[in-house]
């Protein structure tokens, strides 16, 4: 990976090490509960990805590691990155406390194949997680790189037509192209768990269009299962949000427009 990409990176890091501490603090993560036993998965990955006991599972871009530790109690046995360092730190304490057996390792996902060793049965990465990443195609030789024969990677992730909008205004504004090539550069108050931590997220990203994810993967040998597309998300983590008799979230003034999240899994023939 290009160093010119670096002073990105390092700005990216400083805002998640600082993020958290107040999601570690908030609701939405709900840190409480999941040292009781729940589980911090959601649907779409539980039922898309079936048992996982018994596999070996490598976690991308793991924040500060839930997920990861859910699919350990699940009986896999799990490896999570993550570029942020306070993250990380975080994961392994409560790795600990929790008396599960995960491991967790500070790396930059461009690094993780002179930082992670071995070869998973599964690669997993959700929610927020290819918008931080400049190279698709990189990333996409990496997962490769690192699943066994008959491996299978599995992404859930918000879907591209999402992040054509400013959601800093109200009703959301259609501001970004759908195909956008260039870095987009966001700075405000807090974060998508509390608006009003005082922090100030500053942010480089890239929005990435499905077939930019799709291309990829086939490119560097992967074997696309399935594509699927869904309009409810999990999380209630944009503004103006109301929730359905399901639990899920709708966007309220884009109701059923467009997909929020979407899936997709590939295979390592």
């Amino acid at each position: 990976m290009s160093n010119k990409y670096d002073r990105y990176f390092k700005v990216n890091k400083e805002t998640w090490d600082k993020k958290v501490g107040v999601h570690t603090k908030s609701e939405f993560y709900d840190v409480v509960g999941f040292r009781k036993g729940k589980t911090s998965l959601n649907k779409y990955e539980l039922e898309e990805l079936g048992d996982v006991k018994g596999k070996s599972l490598l976690h991308l871009q793991c924040h500060f590691g839930l997920d990861t530790l859910s699919f350990s109690r699940l009986g896999a046995k799990c490896t999570g990155i993550d570029i942020s360092s306070e993250g990380i730190k975080k994961a392994k304490l409560l790795n600990d406390e929790l008396g599960l057996n995960a491991s967790f390792i500070e790396s930059n996902l461009y690094d993780v194949p002179k930082k992670v060793n071995g070869k998973f049965d599964i690669v997993f990465t959700s929610y927020g997680v290819i918008g931080w990443l400049p190279d698709l195609k990189t990333w996409a030789e990496i997962i490769a790189s690192k699943l066994k024969k008959d491996g299978i990677f599995y992404l859930v992730e918000f879907h591209p037509i999402v992040w054509m909008f400013d959601y800093s205004q109200s009703p959301p504004k259609l501001k970004y192209p759908y195909l956008q090539s260039e870095v987009i550069y966001e700075e405000y108050k807090g974060t998508y768990t509390n608006m009003d931590a005082e922090i100030i997220s500053k942010e480089y990203g890239w929005n990435h269009s499905l077939g930019d994810v799709v291309s990829a993967l086939i490119t560097a040998g992967l074997q696309i299962d399935f594509l699927h597309e869904f309009e409810k998300s999990p999380y209630n983590s944009f503004p103006k949000m109301e929730q359905t008799e399901d639990g899920m979230y709708v966007l309220k003034e884009n109701k059923q427009l467009f997909p929020l999240v979407y899936s997709i899994q590939a295979t390592k023939k």
